[in-house]
Order: structure tokens, then C-alpha cells, then sequence
């Protein structure tokens, strides 16, 4: 509220202004007598003003409005209207006073548009033409500043040097910033100051120490005070609240709360285990805390990892403990911060150590074979049984050393083969072995403690079976060669390997040559005897396939041993007809064996036996011919039926759209039954079709009338048969079938007058199928 003082001068300086303005005529409003012109009527006066606030009883004087018009007489009415006329703001419609009625903020409005009227109070038409003005309120010095965004909240990084920034906050003060210092806003702290400031002007907020320490406080309430009137006596304030946070940096290292931690662990934990966990403190916060773990002694056994969640550090065995060798291990655990900031290195150092003392207990454990990985033994394939192979060696590694048994799983040596002595672990043989059957044997040997059966162990002994020279040599396969009859000496027809089921360290050698019994040969030659294969060589040219077109050439295999073994494998030679260019057209199969030329009797004996063979075959040939000629008669009388299947289901008797019926119509010509006294015509008999001139009278089907007849009966009778369409087939053969027999052999042996006795010079490879085309013997039923 401003004081009474001040709002009687504003007024009295108003009023004066005012009367003043009322005995000034503007410039439009004179008249011009020099040229005797009516010069245009005008209103007069200036801009209104009116003090906001105003307190008193009485109606405050605004201003005067007034014509040049107004002589003085009372003739003019004058009236306002627009913004707050005839309620905030009323005239005196005789001399055009204007007072305020109310009391007036300009903080809500700070100006009012008005119209004048100027009227002739007894015709009330407008004297003159309608007039805008204004009337502006004062103002005052009535409202305090404000906060309008507080209470504030700011941040700032501890340790931050003196004068940095925090933040900034703004008072706001309604007053008119145009009209002297009621705007006018200072600013300052009153709770706080000690450690911030606040810029006056600006507002801004800064630090005023530079170890702000988060560690120690971690957040300021300041209360900061805004003043108008720039801080001089009298003027209005209003203050805020606000809260500054002090951030985290990192200028704090990890620290282990003891210097030393003990932890104790089995000898007999596995591998990974976790010893125990330690944990650094560290007085920062966030990422500021983050830490890694780095072992700096006893990293051979141990190994240390950090926890991601609680930044533990987890100590844990890296490789078997042993009791017996060691009983107590210091790991050195060293913490070490994993975001360093470079301003705070002197500080001093961002790392602390603890040393983790682990005792091992002792556990009873099971032997320990020697070596761990399993054992490799060798025995020669010939070894006799009882035969040592090898010592498995076990051994007790707790400090009592208790004695060992050894066994044998059979799991793994289902045949027995082996035996192994159980005190001394000495594996021997119990049957005998072959290489050649099983090259390596993988045995399992289990040793346990004598009093204590649950201490026990397995190890894998794999035994070799070393190689004798046991098995001979052998060709690869029997080998055929074919050459044409003019072919020429020194031409190497074939060439052949030999494989060998030993297998000596040394490699294998091979010797090559021709049997003893091939030592008479003067056509073929052994020659390039590399490793396992050698070639044939022909010794001379010319051959006659129709003297002699096999060859079997016996060939001796023998290998480097030791002992040195051999064996025997045949050549078979083909000698063929060629062409001009030596490609092979045909051979023959007549074998003859590459010896010793063939004494007389032998020749002569040979020529005996097969005369016999072809007397032999002149007779049969015969015979055959003469039951040909008896069973041409027998086939003409052959009656055979050709029997139509459609597997087709239809839809009954009325369907003849399925398939086409004529076809069982047209098959012969039969009488039709009408429903004779032997019941055939509900039997539904199959199709069937005579040959031709063969179709039998009507007298044949007495043979099959009664079977048939007693067949309808039982299907009519039976009532697990289908009720309507059906197939019967009758399997009656009657009293006698005039077919012969149909084998392909009798045919061509009997009918056919295709001579087939040339198969009998095929030789043994075509001698079965001879044996069935060739003629029979004498009285043989030929079906």
C-alpha cells in the first residue's frame, strides 16, 4: 500500500495539469478571422493518469474532458463510454469531469480505452465527433518479487574450485519495470552463504569454498532472498529455497577393511571351487566404485574373479591342492579402482592389498596311478601264455601310504586275455595273440586301498600287439589277363600286386617268380618287380587260340620275413582274336595248364573220355526227338482257359456304365438259364473263354453241374458271405486235365527244333546250362 503522502501530490499534480489544460485551445479549434472561413470545432485535452491503489472515501479526481465548443452556458451534455464507463469511471455531464469510483491495480489492468461524447442537451446530436483517449493507472511500488519456479534444485561436483556455476534462479516482480525502481530486483543468500553465493544481479549461484567434500555432506539448503526497489530502504522481497546436491567424483581409493583374512579348503576340492570372497570399501559411489581384483602372489594355484554384483572378490583353486606337499598358501589380492581421474592422481594411490591365507586340510584319497595319463605296453604277437607284458605302478598319496591291490575290469578284457598280479601290478598274458585279429587292446585296471575299498582308482592301459612275420603273402585278387594271338615279345600284358596281412616295421619286400611248376615255360616272364607289384612279360609272339587259348601261370610270392614266407597265386591268360587294331573281338574258355608237356597215355586218355561224352550225347538226342514228335499229337487236343479279372466293384447289377459288359457277354455262346432245376443261375460263374474249335457241348458240363449246384447251396446257406453281388471261384479241376505241362525247358527240349548240344563246348562255365537244354536220357518223363 503506498503511503497517503504520495497518492495527495500524484493528485494535486494531476489537477493542476488538468485546470491548466482546460484554458488551453488547441491550434484546430481557433477561428481564422483574416479569411473569414468556419474553422473546425476540436476537443481538448491530453493523456489521463490515475493512481492504482487509492484508499480514500471520496470518488479521485481522473481529468477533464472539454470542447471549444463550450462557451460556458450549459448547453453541452457530455457523456464517456467503453472499458469501465459508468461503473469504474463516471463524469460530470455538465463540466466533463471524469473521477475513478474504485480502487484500481494495475498489476490486473494498467489502462483503460474510453470514448467521449459531446451532445447538445436539448436536441442530444453530437457536437462533435466521437473521441477515443486512455486512461493509465500508475503505479506503485505494491507487489514483491516472486519465485515463480522455486524451490530450486541444483548440483554440483565436489572439489569444484571456487565461482563454479550451479545454477541460476529468477525473481519476478509485477511492478511496472518502466516506471522507476518497483522492478528493480537484487538478489542474496541468507542461509548458506558460507559455502555459496549468489550473483546480485544475475542470480546466478556459485561456489564460495573449493573442498566440498560428498563424503562429508552430500547436499546444501540454501534460502536466497529477492529485494526490489535494487535493494534500497523500503523495498519490497520475497525469498526461495534451494537444494544443492554435491555429486561424486572419484578422489576416494578402494581400501580392505583387514589386512589379512584366512580361509581353509579341502585337498580333494575340485578345480573352480571357491575359496572364500573378500571385499574392498571404497567411500565413492556409482561407477566411482566400480574395482577390479589382480592376484600379485599365489597365482599358481589360485585364481581370483570379481563378483559383478556385490564387487566381491572370489579367490578360488586354479589347480588340484596337495596336503602333502604344501599346507598353507598367502595369495596377495590386490583392489584397484577401474575409472582413475587423471585430477586426482595426487592424491595418492588409487589401490589397496590383503593377503588371503588358505590352509589345506588332508582327505583320504584314492591311489595315484603313475603315469596319471595311462599306460602304453608292447608284446610280440607270439608271445606264449604266462608272458609278462608290463608293471602298472599305483601308489598311495596320503601320508600313511596304505597298501595297493590291483584288478583288471573284464568289462574291458571280456576274453580274458590278460591277468595282472594284484600286489605287484605285473600284466601278463592268459591266452594267446594275434595281431592280425586285434591290433591294439585297451584294458581298464582299477587299484584301491586294501582296508579302505571306496579309495579307489582307474587307469587305461592300452597294449600293442607288435607283428611277426605269421601269414604268407598273397595275391590281391585272381588275377585275368586276355592278349590278342599276334601279340609281340616283350609286351607287358599285366601287372599284379600281392598284399600281406603282417605288417613288419621294417616295410614290406616282396619277391617275385615263376612256381617250379612253370620252370618248363618258354611264353611268359616275371619282370619289374617293384615293392608289391611285378609285371608279365611275354617271351615270344604268335599264338593259336584253337590250339591252346588259356594259359595258367602259377606265380611264387615270398616276402623279406623274418621267417620268410610264401605263397602261390595263379594267372589266368586269355588268348583272344583281335581285330587289325588290336582290339579284342572274342576268346574261347579251354584252360591248359602251363607244366611240363603231357606224356602219350595221358593224350590217349583224354581222347577216350570225350568220345565217350559224344556217343553219349547222340543218344539222348535222340530219344528227345522221338517223344517230340509224340507230343505234337497231345498239344492240338490242348484246351486253355483265358480267364478276364476286373477288379472293379461297380454298383451293382444296374450299373452297366463301370465297365464294359459285353466283354463276359460275347466270351462264348451258352445256352441261357432260365432259372433251370440246377440252380446255376444264381451262382454268378466267372468269365471264361474256350478256344477256338475247342468250346465243349452241352453234355461237358455234366463233369462240374452237381459241384456247382452244392457250392450256390452253401453260399446261400452261409451267412457270413456278402448277400447281394459276390464272386465265387469254385477250385474244381474235374476228372481230368488234357494240358501238358508248361515248363520252358520241356518246350524247347521237345517241341522246339532248335538244336541246342553247342553248349556243351562252352565249356564248364556254361555246363549247367548245357545240363538243361542238352537232350534227356532214355525213359525220362520229359514233363
Amino acid at each position: 500500500m503506498a503511503p497517503l503522502w504520495r497518492l495527495l501530490v500524484v493528485s494535486i499534480f494531476l489537477r493542476c495539469w488538468c485546470d491548466a489544460s482546460r484554458t488551453s485551445v488547441s491550434s484546430s479549434g481557433q477561428r481564422g478571422a483574416s479569411n473569414g472561413e468556419r474553422v473546425k470545432r476540436g476537443w481538448v485535452w491530453n493523456q489521463f493518469f490515475v493512481v492504482e491503489e487509492y484508499t480514500g472515501t471520496e470518488p479521485l479526481y481522473v481529468g477533464k474532458i472539454h470542447t471549444d465548443s463550450d462557451e460556458g452556458e450549459g448547453n453541452i451534455k457530455y457523456t464517456i463510454s467503453g472499458e469501465g464507463a459508468g461503473s469504474i469511471f463516471i463524469i460530470d455531464e455538465l463540466t466533463g469531469d471524469i473521477h475513478a469510483t474504485e480502487r484500481l491495480d494495475r498489476e490486473e489492468k494498467a489502462f483503460y480505452t474510453l470514448r467521449a461524447q459531446a451532445r447538445d442537451r436539448l436536441s442530444d446530436q453530437l457536437l462533435e465527433p466521437e473521441s477515443e483517449f486512455v486512461i493509465k493507472v500508475q503505479d506503485i511500488n505494491d507487489s514483491e518479487p516472486k519465485f515463480l519456479e522455486g524451490p530450486y534444485i541444483g548440483s554440483v561436483a565436489e572439489l569444484s574450485p571456487i565461482g563454479t556455476s550451479v545454477l541460476k534462479i529468477t525473481a519476478s516482480d509485477a511492478d511496472d519495470p518502466s516506471y522507476g525502481s518497483s522492478a528493480r530486483v537484487v538478489y542474496s543468500v541468507l542461509d548458506g552463504e558460507k559455502f555459496f553465493t549468489v550473483g546480485r544481479h544475475t542470480g546466478i549461484i556459485m561456489t564460495a569454498v573449493a573442498d566440498l567434500d560428498r563424503e562429508t555432506q552430500d547436499r546444501y539448503e540454501l534460502v536466497v532472498k529477492a529485494t526490489d526497489m535494487a535493494g534500497q530502504l523500503g523495498g519490497l522481497s520475497g525469498s526461495t529455497t534451494v537444494t544443492i546436491v554435491i555429486t561424486d567424483v572419484n578422489d576416494n581409493p578402494p581400501r580392505f577393511p583387514q589386512k589379512m583374512y584366512q580361509f581353509t579348503v579341502s585337498e580333494g576340492a575340485a578345480v573352480g571351487t571357491p575359496v572364500g570372497r573378500v571385499i574392498a570399501s571404497d567411500a565413492d559411489m556409482g561407477d566411482n566404485t566400480d574395482m577390479s581384483y589382480l592376484i600379485q602372489e599365489g597365482g599358481e594355484l589360485f585364481k581370483v574373479t570379481t563378483d559383478a554384483v556385490t564387487q566381491e572378490a572370489v579367490v578360488s583353486i586354479k589347480k588340484p591342492l596337495d596336503f602333502e606337499s604344501k599346507r598353507t598358501h598367502n595369495v596377495v589380492v590386490e583392489a584397484v579402482n577401474k575409472h582413475v581421474d587423471p585430477r586426482f592422481v595426487d592424491l595418492g594411490s588409487f589401490r589397496d592389498q590383503t593377503i588371503v591365507r588358505v590352509s589345506v586340510s588332508d582327505v583320504d584319497e584314492p591311489p595315484l596311478f603313475q603315469p596319471v595319463a595311462g599306460a602304453v605296453l608292447e608284446v610280440q604277437e607270439d608271445a606264449k601264455v604266462g608272458a609278462l607284458v608290463g608293471v602298472v605302478s599305483a601308489r598311495d598319496p596320503d601320508v600313511k601310504n596304505k597298501p595297493i591291490r590291483f584288478s583288471i575290469d573284464r568289462a574291458t578284457d571280456q576274453d580274458m586275455i590278460f591277468h595282472i598280479d594284484p600286489n605287484s601290478g605285473a600284466i601278463t598274458l592268459d591266452k594267446i595273440l594275434d595281431r592280425e585279429t586285434a591290433g591294439w587292446h585297451n584294458i581298464t585296471v582299477k587299484a584301491e586301498e586294501i582296508d579302505n575299498h571306496t579309495m579307489a582308482s582307474q587307469s587305461d592301459v592300452s597294449i600293442r600287439i607288435l607283428d611277426v612275420n605269421d601269414n604268407p603273402p598273397e595275391l590281391a585278387t585272381p588275377y585275368e589277363a586276355s592278349i590278342c594271338e599276334d601279340a609281340k615279345a616283350g609286351q607287358i600284358i599285366h601287372t599284379i600286386s600281392v598284399v600281406d596281412k603282417d605288417e613288419p616295421q621294417t616295410g614290406h619286400h616282396f619277391y617275385f617268380t615263376l612256381a617250379p611248376e612253370a620252370s618248363g615255360n618258354q611264353h611268359f616272364a616275371l619282370w619289374d618287380v617293384k615293392d608289391t607289384t611285378a609285371g608279365i612279360r611275354m617271351e615270344r609272339s604268335g599264338f593259336n587260340r584253337h590250339e591252346q587259348n588259356v594259359y595258367f601261370l602259377p606265380i611264387l610270392v615270398v616276402d623279406s620275413g623274418p621267417p620268410s614266407l610264401s605263397s602261390t597265386g595263379t594267372l589266368t591268360i586269355h588268348i583272344c582274336g583281335c581285330d587289325t587294331d588290336g582290339s579284342i573281338q572274342s576268346c574261347s574258355a579251354t584252360a591248359y595248364v602251363i607244366s611240363a608237356a603231357l606224356s602219350p597215355g595221358a593224350l590217349i586218355a583224354l581222347l577216350v573220355c570225350m568220345l565217350i561224352l559224344i556217343v553219349l550225347a547222340l543218344l539222348i538226342l535222340t530219344l528227345q526227338r522221338h517223344r517230340k514228335g509224340k507230343r505234337i499229337a497231345e498239344d492240338e487236343e490242348d484246351m486253355r482257359d483265358n480267364v478276364i479279372k476286373y477288379n472293379d466293384e461297380g454298383g451293382g447289377e444296374q450299373d452297366t456304365q463301370a465297365y464294359d459288359m459285353s466283354a463276359l457277354r460275347n466270351l462264348y455262346d451258352f445256352p441261357e438259364a432260365k432259372g433251370g432245376e440246377n440252380g446255376i443261375a444264381e451262382a454268378r460263374p466267372a468269365a471264361a473263354r474256350w478256344p477256338p474249335g475247342s468250346r465243349p457241348a452241352a453234355a461237358d458240363f455234366s463233369l462240374f453241374e452237381g459241384y456247382i449246384r452244392k457250392k450256390v447251396e452253401q453260399a446261400d446257406g452261409d451267412l457270413s458271405v456278402p448277400p447281394y453281388d459276390s464272386f465265387q471261384t469254385y477250385a474244381f479241376e474235374g476228372a481230368g486235365s488234357p494240358a501238358l505241362s508248361l515248363s520252358s525247358i520241356h518246350t524247347l527240349s521237345t517241341a522246339s527244333e532248335q538244336d541246342f548240344s553247342y553248349l556243351g563246348e562252352w565249356g564248364p562255365r556254361f555246363r549247367q546250362l548245357a545240363g538243361y537244354y542238352a537232350p534227356g536220357k532214355p525213359g525220362e518223363d520229359g514233363s
